[in-house]
Order: C-alpha cells, then structure tokens, then sequence
C-alpha cells in the first residue's frame, strides 16, 4: 500500500511539467582537459526520468562523460529531481553545449575546456594578501619605506613585479564576495558561491554533497609528483587554506577541513587553528570526536612545531613534511607580537612570523625534485580590516611584503618558479590624508589635513623589518573605511588590544561599543551596513595582481578571478598532450 501510494505521489508530481533550473557546472565554466568535477543537472520539480534527455554537442551525454548519472527522484524534500554524475572528466578541447530537456522544456550551458602547453615553472607560489586594498600597499610603503617630496625612498618587494593585472572577484550569486568564494576561483578554476570551498552551491541538504570541483592541490597530487604547501597567520582551516584541499558548501565545516588537510597530501601545513586538530577530551578543542589529528600526522612522518623555536629546530635535513600549529585560533598579527603585545600574545608568547614559515617551508619543499605548489596567506590583514583596525592591516601588509621577498630570492637561483601577489577581495579602506594632534581645532575632524594641509606623517625611522616602533605619533596617517556598522572613532591607533568597534544589544542588533565612548574625541560614526553587521565588510573594487616568473607572461589588463587557476595550470603544463616539444609534468605520485 504505502509502494502504491508513493507511485501515486510521484505520478501526480510527474503532471506538473517541470524544467531544468540548474546545470552544473555552470554556463561559461572552464576546465583543463582531464580536471575532476561533478556534473548535476536540478529541475524545479519531479520529473518522469522517461521524459528527460541530457545532451552534450548533441550527444547523450553518457557518451562524452563516459558514464550514467544518477537519478534522484524527490530530493528536495520530495519536491524535485536531479540527476548526478561524480568525479568525472573531459578528455578533449573545445567548446561544450550542456542541453537539459524535460516535458519539451530545455536549459542549456556551454562549457570551454582548454589543453595547455608544455610546462614552463617547476614550482607556483601563490601569496594572498587578505582583503588588502590599494590603500594598505600605500599606507605600508609609507610606513617601511618613507616618503620625501612626493617620492618614495624604497618599495614594497611586490612593487616591481613585473607583471599586473586587475583581478575581478564576483562570486555565482552575489556581487560581493567573501574569501571562500574567491578562494575556489583561485584554486579550482570554477565560480562559487558565499561560503562555499571547492562545490557548486546546488540545492543539497548536506553541506558535503554538493558538486564538486578538483582543487590544484588534488590536480598536482593526482598527475604529478609534486608537493603542496600551505602556509598562513589564520587558522588552517579558515576559508582561504581551505581552499586548497575542501569540498563544502560551508566554509564552517572546520573539523572536516583539518581532515582533509591530511587526506588531500598536503606535505607542509603551518599557521594557526590548532583546536581543531586536538581530541574534544582536551582543553582548547572544539572537536566534537576524539580523534587526535595532530597524533595522525605525526604517524605519517611529519615533523611537527608549536613555537617559533621549535620550527627552528624541526625541520632535519631530511625533513619532507611538516606540521606548525602555533595557537589554538588565529595567530597574533606583526604589530602585537612585536610591540603591542596585544591579542593572544601573552597566552602565545612564541609565535612565529609569516617571514619564517615561508622560509621553512621553502626549505622543506624545495627538497622535492619534482616541484611543489605553496600558498602563503597573510590572513591578518583582512582579521584587522574587519573591525576597522586598519594599523594593524596595515603592520601585516608589511610582513606581507618582507614574506614575498624570500619567495622572489628563492626563485631568483633558478628562474623556475611563478610567484604571484594577490588579494582574494578588498576592503573599504582609503588613506585620505593625515591627522596632526597639535592642529588647531576642538574637534578631531578639524585636525585632519586635506590637500596640502596633509603635508607627512611623523613616523619613526622604521626597524630592520620595515616597521615602525611606534604608531601612535602625534602626526600619522588618516585611514579610514567607507563601509561599517555604529561605532566610535577615536582617530587613534588601539593600543592595548585590537579594535572591537560594536557589541550585540538586547535585541541582537549590533550597536557601537561604549568602552570608547568616552576616550578623547571620540565621536559616534552612524554605520551604513545593516544592523546585523558586526564590522565592516568586503567590498568589489579590483584587486591588483602581481606576478613574475615562467608563465606570468598571462597576466595583463583586467583577469577575472578564476584565471589565476588557469595561469598555474598552464604554467605548469598540467593539461599538456605531450605532442609538442618542451618540458612535461613529472609523474604521478601516489595518492595517500
């Protein structure tokens, strides 16, 4: 009876002519020939699997992908159909047309899938400037290098790259992007969404059942012999690491994300996040099981580091993989662990800089003859530029630039290596000129120099690093951000910790945090974001985009996101046929 029943359900559905809503992946996608990805089509309904028919350039599908996708008959709660296909691949060039038909209404996408010439770079360094805007390269030149009669006395290491594009970061569905979105444009050559690390955001239940697309790190590992390296001053598994190596449709999935940093081969893993790798039985975990990741990479023949001065010693000379946790969240940024001593320093007294991971990673990879892929992210610009914190964006802009210095003198010996600056979005941020304390005026606003009234910051003669010891001069850079919730400005840097701009009232609203409500002329700034915005946001404006080495030739004018993709997979030949004179990629390593 309840057989009969749920026919009964499905032929009644079955009545109302539905259609394709969704292809994925979707219209105007790129792939290399061969990259992995999963091939969904969703109707806006239950659909007779009789009445539906799936072509590509004409053919049934099955014929081009090389396999039968499965039927799901109710899965959105019983109140559409799907059909889907895994771990699937394009073997050939060309231009694809997807055409989905059901009760006589079609949907079509088109798809280019593109081979690539011989490989040109043995390693790719991707670096990943957070958030950061024009305005923290300015402010940060300002600060290390000094500036005298309109000229700059030095530059930033990323300056003068000699490649430059402007990169677009849109996501699938919204205008503005958040970094696991972007993230996946950089790392799989395919758009997403809000949140989302390596799928297609369909319309699955479970965030871990989306459609998936093959990242660069599961491309090298799954062709070459290569190593993959990821280095950051956030937590691991926060969206822009993740990116490397997860599939999910929730970038919040980080128990799962410290897993697939093992079983996605990555050889080298630094940065902070270490609650996540601990058993819940330990204090600081956030784990819900008692799995000890730490313990799993250890067994795997990981050397392993908690401090800087362990790092220092970590690393043998046969070292080839390696594992730094170095806090339980996000690391401390250049300006606390210096000077400040602000944010979880005093707990973590020994932290690292992203100067040193780059470098022990460098080393650890670099032993691998076969080459590596290493992402670098200075996460902490971004951590700062949220809650409108913009000294310490700024300081990590800074170390940004001395970090990219090791990588550009490591790939000097050999000419061998792409490296490539980036954001993965901006912020609002804009230097618009400075505040002089000993001004004339009662308001701060009336000490803020315009024009020629800006004249230059005062800033100490900067250290060794290219920071100055002291930001809280009495004539210093006037930053400020255009997108942000209520707060109080104070016009000052925040000393004795980082910036927390609002607190949640009773109603769940985020209001202006009073604690700097009476500090000397401060004044309230009525927020432009909702009111559910605890900090300021991401915005759209371009990122710049620098670049030098073999295959850096591709970077010019205005690049939409998901080329960076493109231009590590050319430059390393990863969709090369071998028919053409030059380098090939290395062979296959075996998959852990």
């Amino acid at each position: 009876m309840l057989v009969k029943r749920c026919c009964a359900i499905l032929l009644a559905l079955w009545g109302v002519q539905a259609s394709a809503q969704a292809i994925y992946p979707i219209d105007r996608a790129t792939m290399v020939v061969d990259g992995k990805f999963d091939f969904k089509v969703e109707f806006d309904g239950v659909v007779d699997p009789s009445s539906v028919t799936i072509t590509v350039n004409g053919q049934p599908y099955e014929k081009v992908l090389g396999a039968k996708a499965a039927f799901l008959p109710n899965e959105d709660n019983g109140k559409a159909s799907s059909y889907i296909l895994r771990d699937i691949s394009i073997k050939h060039p060309g231009k694809y047309e997807v055409v989905a038909t059901a009760a006589g209404k079609s949907m079509k996408v088109n798809w280019e899938v593109y081979a690539t010439g011989p490989r040109t770079a043995k390693n790719v360094i991707l670096f990943i400037g957070d958030g950061m805007t024009v305005a923290n390269r300015t402010a940060a030149r300002v600060l290390s290098q000094g500036i005298k009669e309109g000229k700059y006395m030095g530059k930033l290491s990323f300056d003068d790259m000699p490649r430059m594009a402007l990169i677009g970061t849109s996501g699938v569905e919204s205008l503005i992007t958040d970094s696991a979105n972007s993230m996946s444009a950089y790392t799989t050559g395919h758009k997403s969404s809000n949140n989302a690390l390596g799928v297609y955001a369909s319309r699955a239940k479970n965030n871990l059942d989306h459609p998936k697309v093959e990242t660069i790190a599961e491309l090298v590992k799954r062709k070459t012999g290569m190593a993959v390296g990821i280095v950051t001053d956030a937590e691991v598994e926060d969206a822009t690491p993740a990116g490397m190596v997860a599939h999910t449709r929730r970038r919040s999935d980080k128990s799962e994300i410290a897993e697939w940093l093992f079983l996605k081969g990555a050889d080298v893993v630094m940065g902070g996040g270490s609650a996540y790798f601990l058993p819940k039985s330990t204090p600081g975990s956030k784990r819900k099981d008692d799995n000890n990741l730490i313990d799993l990479f250890k067994s795997d023949g990981f050397a392993f580091a908690t401090t800087a001065t362990e790092l220092k010693s970590a690393v043998k000379p046969d070292t080839r993989k390696l594992l730094g946790l170095f806090n339980t969240g996000n690391m401390d940024g250049s300006l606390d662990r210096f000077y400040l001593k602000g944010g979880t320093v005093k707990q973590f007294p020994d932290q690292p800089d992203l100067t040193e991971m780059t470098r022990k990673a460098l080393e650890v990879l670099s032993r691998n003859k076969d080459g590596f892929v290493l992402l670098v992210e200075a996460g902490l610009i971004d951590k700062a530029s949220h809650p409108l914190d913009w000294e310490r964006s700024v300081y990590d802009t800074i170390m940004l630039s001395n970090a990219v210095k090791i990588a550009k003198d490591f790939a000097a010996k050999n000419n061998d290596t792409l490296v490539m600056v980036t954001p993965d979005h901006t912020h609002g941020l804009s230097l618009v000129g400075t505040i002089d304390d000993n001004a004339k005026g009662t308001e701060m606003r009336d000490k803020i120099g315009v024009y020629e009234e800006a004249g230059y910051p005062n800033y100490p003669a900067p250290d060794k690093n290219g920071y100055p010891p002291s930001v809280d001069v009495s004539k210093r850079l006037a930053m400020f951000y255009g997108n942000f919730p209520d707060y109080y400005e104070t016009f000052h840097p925040k000393l004795d910790e980082p910036f927390a701009p609002t607190v949640k009232n009773d109603k769940g609203q985020y209001v202006a945090n009073e604690a700097y409500k009476n500090v000397p002329g401060a004044v309230l700034r009525v927020g432009n974001l909702p009111r559910s915005a605890d900090t300021g946001t991401h915005t759209a404006d371009d990122g710049v985009l620098t670049a030098m080495g073999p295959g850096s030739e591709r970077i010019h004018g205005f690049m939409d996101n998901t080329e960076v993709f493109r231009t590590m997979v050319e430059a390393l030949g990863l969709g090369y046929d071998g028919k053409t004179k030059g380098k090939t990629p290395a062979k296959p390593a075996t998959r852990r």
